[in-house]
């Protein structure tokens, strides 16, 4: 069975690190970028399965690296992750067709039980697509 590839895009390495390991450790492809610049690059030449992607990042924010995915590749799953976002954001965010959203919660099991179930439920939706 081909593992599924993960883009994980968070400016906080701690955080990265530990959705990294945790995922890895669930049988995922996991790739991380720490910055907007290098999730496109990412995108473009690691072709991830799903892409998890900070909302609140220094430099090119996760709206602007999200609105350009969708010019790269307008059906790959992206899923926002937020510790703190206004309602302005998230209407923006399903402008662009955001899959969904993670709200980091301070609570890594329960991020990552989210997380695995909102990978399951992608991949489950790209099935039914194909």
């Amino acid at each position: 069975m081909v593992k599924k590839r993960i883009l994980v895009v968070d400016d906080e390495p701690d955080f990265l690190d530990v959705i990294k390991s945790r995922l890895e450790s669930s049988n995922y492809d996991v790739i991380t970028a720490s910055s907007g610049k290098e999730a496109l690059a990412k995108v473009k030449n690691a072709k991830p399965d799903v892409a998890l992607l900070d909302i609140m990042m220094p430099g090119m924010d996760g709206l602007q690296v999200l609105k350009t995915i969708r010019k790269l590749n307008k059906n790959l799953p992206v899923f926002i992750i937020t510790a703190f976002s206004s309602e302005e954001r998230f209407k923006l965010a399903n402008k662009f067709n955001a899959s969904g959203f993670i709200i980091k919660t301070g609570n890594l099991k329960k991020e990552i039980k989210n997380i695995n179930s909102i990978l399951g439920i992608a991949d489950r939706y790209r099935h039914r697509k194909t």
